[in-house]
């Protein structure tokens, strides 16, 4: 399902090797507190230094996510913001960002209820890179993913603890773009992170696999990043971003300055372990 011709996500991934640095990977939920602010949050990130944004459709029944991000969804569905409004918005960051890759992060309903080749072919034409749809594993994808790949959009799958020894080789053969590794059992915004743990799984991936490895779940600040960004391509964090947005949604114009605070002490955590 690879494809010869390297999108964003594969030209980012490629320079951050080149340079020994690792990928830096916020997430959001477009619409949270309101639409008019997710475009200002995406530019917000990039100019923390963030690698690749990952963006959260909305949806009424998130079963990955935790209570922050599930609250989060609440919101924006509040404001009725739905997929063609989060494809809206990623049109609107092209206009000024035309480099930093976008994936989409959510659910398949929204996706299913636009229709699949309606929600490729705008997908492409907005600029979005890749899909990651949690309950669209490898083994139910086929069709979708074929779709997908002949408009641009790679398809990013999640492995976990918990997943097998056969189901992360076929995971790892139908991946494209990175693969999200998940830290924790759990959903999003658990509490105990061990990195020794992880780096031991992601030693076993990389024997069956070339994928950038990227982990979720947990990472919170400056040092769960940098012990995480040890041994991993890339690290994702999401619950401590839609937390602190929460926290300051009655204050959006305060966010920005927020976001960056908390991915600028990881960017400096992970660059400076990249130099030392």
């Amino acid at each position: 399902m690879n494809r010869t011709e390297p999108n964003r996500i594969d030209r980012r991934f490629a320079t951050l090797k080149a340079q020994g640095r690792t990928a830096l990977i916020p997430y959001i939920t477009a619409g949270d507190p309101a639409p008019a602010h997710t475009v200002e949050f995406m530019h917000a990130c990039v100019e923390a230094g963030a690698d690749v944004i990952e963006l959260g459709v909305p949806f009424s029944d998130p079963m990955a996510d935790g209570p922050v991000i599930q609250k989060a969804c609440e919101r924006a569905l509040k404001h009725g913001t739905r997929l063609q409004h989060v494809l809206e918005m990623v049109a609107e960051f092209r206009q000024r960002d035309s480099e930093t890759p976008v994936v989409l992060m959510g659910y398949l309903n929204p996706i299913e209820r636009m229709g699949y080749d309606v929600f490729a072919e705008q997908a492409q034409t907005c600029g979005v890179d890749g899909v990651l749809v949690v309950d669209m594993p490898p083994e139910e994808a086929g069709d979708n993913a074929a779709l997908f790949a002949a408009h641009g959009l790679q398809s990013i799958f999640l492995l976990a603890p918990t997943t097998s020894d056969a189901r992360a080789r076929a995971i790892c053969e139908h991946g494209e773009g990175y693969l999200y590794y998940v830290s924790l059992k759990g959903v999003t915004g658990a509490a105990t992170l061990d990195a020794d743990a992880v780096g031991e799984q992601l030693s076993k991936l990389r024997q069956v696999t070339e994928l950038p490895l990227c982990v979720g779940f947990g990472i919170r600040d400056g040092a769960t990043a940098a012990a995480i960004g040890r041994v991993a391509d890339g690290v994702i964090v999401g619950s401590a971003l839609v937390g602190r947005i929460a926290e300051r949604a009655d204050d959006p114009a305060s966010i920005p300055a927020a976001l960056k605070s908390i991915l600028g002490e990881m960017r400096e955590a992970l660059d400076r372990d990249a130099v030392s």
